[in-house]
């Protein structure tokens, strides 16, 4: 399959809420640089036990409020209440966010100990909100997940997901094309036929992203390390960043793949680099999607 560069291909992004000046200086610089390329949508995270709360609802306000596009919200059931967790998606809603990515999530020691009072599982979370006409999305695993019993499991866990009511589904990154390719291919004989978005995760910091990896059960391929352990200075590592996720997505697109999600750190370059690499069309300054 060939297509042109220009060629149009769905394009999100996610950001996490600053947690000082410094960081919320990194990230408006993010979206304004981002924005001109019109993502599909933008979503903000959640942190471990619902730690970012007032801080995400503070980013979905502003974003809001300051640019045109379209927000989705992270959600989790972790250490709280099913009346507490519904009220912050009806505070989302309150600030015309109707799409919420719908997460178990994990406790700030990394484990899920449902609330006496809560959701037991994500599954129950995704019902509750499809039914008050919130479009949810879900995450989706390439790889086990760390707490599952096999790969069959998983699928049958995501099925059981979109069967509550999900939409879509957003997977967790990985680095090796044929990784999605045969999950996307095992979904579909699994009976699902919603889309499934890979995610995409530029490598700004090998180390951390390495850690990262090893806590979400991400593997990492020799030639990935092998590759940044080459790069010797912080260019090199730009170049190599932003050549291996354009070489993800042309070869995902090849494959039919149509829409991406980037995990974007809040990195200002990187995102914007791949972008422009691609030949993402970028929109006339008068029409940024920032206010």
């Amino acid at each position: 399959m060939t297509h042109d560069k220009k060629q149009a291909f769905g394009l999100s992004f996610e950001y996490f809420p600053p947690q000082n000046d410094t960081g919320a200086a990194r990230l408006w610089n993010a979206v304004s640089r981002h924005a001109v390329y019109n993502p599909d949508f933008v979503s903000i995270t959640y942190g471990a036990g619902g730690s970012t709360q007032e801080r995400t609802l503070k980013l979905l306000s502003k974003l809001s409020e300051k640019t045109r596009l379209n927000l989705i919200g992270h959600l989790t059931c972790v250490g709280a209440r099913k009346s507490e967790v519904l009220d912050v998606a009806q505070k989302y809603r309150e600030l015309g966010v109707n799409r919420i990515v719908a997460l178990r999530g994990d406790g700030q020691n990394g484990d899920f100990v449902p609330h006496p009072d809560g959701f037991e599982t994500v599954i129950d979370l995704i019902s509750d909100l499809s039914k008050d006409n919130f479009d949810v999305t879900i995450a989706a695993y390439p790889e086990p997940h760390p707490e599952s019993y096999n790969h069959k499991a998983d699928l049958d866990h995501l099925k059981a997901k979109f069967d509550a009511g999900a939409k879509r589904a957003i997977t967790q990154f990985f680095f090796e094309k044929d990784m999605f390719l045969r999950f996307r291919d095992e979904a579909v004989k699994s009976g699902i036929s919603a889309p499934i978005i890979p995610g995409i995760l530029p490598i700004e910091n090998f180390t951390k992203m390495k850690n990262f990896a090893g806590r979400c059960g991400a593997s990492i391929p020799s030639w990935l390390e092998a590759a940044f352990g080459n790069a010797q200075t912080d260019a090199e590592r730009h170049i190599l960043a932003v050549s291996l996720a354009c070489d993800m997505i042309e070869n995902l697109r090849s494959e039919g793949v149509e829409n991406f999600h980037i995990y974007t750190l809040n990195s200002p370059d990187i995102c914007a680099d791949i972008c422009k690499a691609l030949g993402r069309d970028a929109l006339d300054p008068a029409k940024l999607q920032v206010a």
